[in-house]
Parts: structure tokens; sequence; C-alpha cells
């Protein structure tokens, strides 16, 4: 039963001031809150979303179980009270959510909160980057897993062009939102000869492509290992191209291993979860669409935050069940995949809770 109004004032008031980091069961502090804010896409990349599973009889979530942009807004604002420092907003295909630029300005005012970034596919930016700048966003990170015309039409499974993605680049550009990053997911067989051509491609121009080893993210993508192309390799197939040093991390946990072209002309980056599993200083979380908060990309469970914003819970609550979630963490799915060579059956997909 919700609390009387007094008291629910009281509670909130003495809440705002509880401000406090919380660990994991490995010491693995909350930074991170990555916020789906749909689950359906304008593509049907079959790593993720494929046609034949997706299609058009697929029911997607009603828009009525979405959490709202106040919802979403108040959530941000007792995350920060336990540490959150950085929002990444995706999907699905984030850009898809009607006046999205609203949730941005909402959150960007949220005290504490430093860095506030996207994930698209980049289709529909071109005509959305001024506006989400203008609200408050500060960075983008967009997919394009190939240059080449067919290939990419073959592999978004819609048909689509990039060149509607390289135009909404240079308007993010244009918009301020730096630095870009590409996310390139690469696979054996299939566009693992499109490595060069990206890096050549956006060399020199500020844009810093990541190279992502195909991972087994959902239950519904086929992901075999064989098609994954281990980093190392990747790496030296480049570095023959065009000389690349490493880099430092531009901070703990960072994902990317970041290498810099000798000749001064940027940088790339590769996500190696398969081979070079980075679990140990991951800081993390993940709210899906309709509000379950998740503590890993490959979690089979989560817990509903929905329901206790419905149902009235107060501040302290809500905040003491964020304490709860990350405080019995023990996550480290890539690394025990790795030790015992085997996927878990059941986890979330990744069109639910973002990459």
């Amino acid at each position: 039963m919700p609390l009387p109004q007094s008291a629910q004032r009281l509670d909130d008031r003495r809440s705002a001031a509880e401000e406090k980091d919380v660990d994991d069961q490995f010491g693995r502090r909350l930074r991170d809150l990555r916020i789906s804010v749909i689950d359906r896409c304008n593509f049907r990349c079959d790593y993720c979303m494929p046609m034949e599973t997706y299609g058009e009889d697929y029911s997607f979530l009603d828009p009525d179980h979405y959490l709202s942009f106040d919802e979403i807004e108040r959530l941000v604002r007792l995350f920060s009270r336990r540490g959150v420092r950085k929002i990444r907003i995706t999907g699905g295909e984030p850009l898809l959510r009607p006046n999205l630029d609203e949730l941005i300005d909402k959150i960007s005012g949220v005290q504490g909160i430093e860095d506030i970034a996207l994930t698209t596919n980049g289709y529909l930016l071109e005509d959305q980057a001024s506006a989400l700048a203008d609200a408050g966003l500060h960075r983008v990170t967009v997919s394009l897993d190939a240059l080449d015309p067919e290939l990419y039409r073959e592999m978004n499974g819609v048909g689509k062009g990039p060149e509607p993605v390289l135009d909404g680049i240079e308007a993010a550009d244009e918009a301020g939102l730096e630095p870009i990053k590409i996310n390139t997911v690469v696979r054996r067989g299939i566009n693992d000869e499109s490595v060069l051509p990206l890096v050549r491609h956006f060399r020199g121009t500020g844009r810093i492509v990541r190279f992502i080893e195909y991972m087994d993210v959902g239950t519904r993508n086929g992901w075999d290992r064989s098609e994954v192309v281990p980093s190392a390799e990747l790496k030296d197939r480049i570095s023959d191209a065009f000389p690349i040093d490493p880099l430092d991390s531009n901070y703990p946990g960072e994902v990317a291993n970041r290498y810099a072209f000798t000749d001064g002309t940027g940088e790339i980056g590769f996500v190696s979860s398969i081979t070079n599993p980075f679990c140990g200083d991951c800081t993390r979380a993940r709210l899906s669409t309709e509000g379950t908060l998740y503590t890993c990309l490959f979690a089979n469970e989560g817990e509903d935050f929905r329901s206790l914003l419905r149902d009235e819970a107060s501040d302290a609550a809500i905040l003491d069940q964020i304490d709860a979630v990350w405080g019995r963490r023990d996550d480290r799915y890539s690394e025990e995949r790795t030790e015992e060579g085997e996927q878990s059956d059941e986890r979330i997909e990744m069109y639910q809770i973002g990459g």
C-alpha cells in the first residue's frame, strides 16, 4: 500500500540526501546505465533481430508498456544517487521513439549525470541530430557493418543502403555530437573483408571505428563461434596496411582496446568479448523498454522496476531495490563462457536491452 502523502514527502526528502556508491559481489561499482526506449527496429540484422523470427506477425510491446519519459527521468535521478554518471540511450532503434529529444532534455538536467550517449543504426539520424544535440545529447555511436551498398542491404535484412547512415554521421558531426564512434560487428565470411575499407573511409575524419567480435547475445541469431574473427587477427590485418600503436584507456572499465594510427590520423578500437572478456571491470546496468533492470548483457532474468514506479513506491524503496539488485550481482558470463567453453541456453535478446 502506498505511503500517506505526508510520509511520502518526508521519506523522499530523507532519501534525496542519501547518496552513495554501490558495489557488486566482485567489488564492481555501478557507474553506467543503458536505457532501451523502444523494442522495435527498422532493420532486421540477423545477429540481432533476424527477419525469420521478427517478421510482420511478431508481437512487440504495446507502447503503454514502455516506461514513460517521466518514469525514465525519475529512475535516472535515483540511479545517479547510486553513482551512475553515464547514460546511454538504446533500443531497438531509439530514433523510432517519438520526441526522443524531450527525454534527452529531461535527463540532461539530472545532477550527477556527466555523459549522455546514443547508440543508433543512424538511418534516421540526419533529421534528428540537431534537436538531440540542442536537448543535451553529448555523443552518438552509429552501427555500420559495411560500406559496400549491396552487402549493407543484405546485412540489414530490409534492403536499405548505407547512404542515409553516412548522411546521419555528417549531421551528427555538424551538430557537435562528438566523438562519433562507428560500431562494426565482424563476422568471418560475411563482412570481414569490409574492415579495411571502413578503416580507409574514416581514417583522418575524427570518427573512431570500433570492431566488435561477433557475440552470442540472445538465443535467436544462430551464433556460430567459427564466424568470430578474433580482434588480434583484425589488429594484425589492419596494422599491416596502417601501422597502429596501443593507447591507454580513457577510463576504468572502457570496453574497447584503443589504438592510434602512427601517422596521427586518428584511432580505432577493438571490443573482444569472446577472446578477451572484460567482465572484471564491468560497471553497466541495463534497463529494458518495459522497465526491467538487467545486470548483464547475457542475463536471463531481471528485476521489475516499472511496477515499483506505477505502484507509487517511494524514492527510498526504489533506492533500496537498486542496492539489493546491484549488491547481489555476480555476473561474469563472458569469462565463464571462455573458461567452460559453453553457452547458456537462456539469454535476454539484444533488441530488448541494447548492445
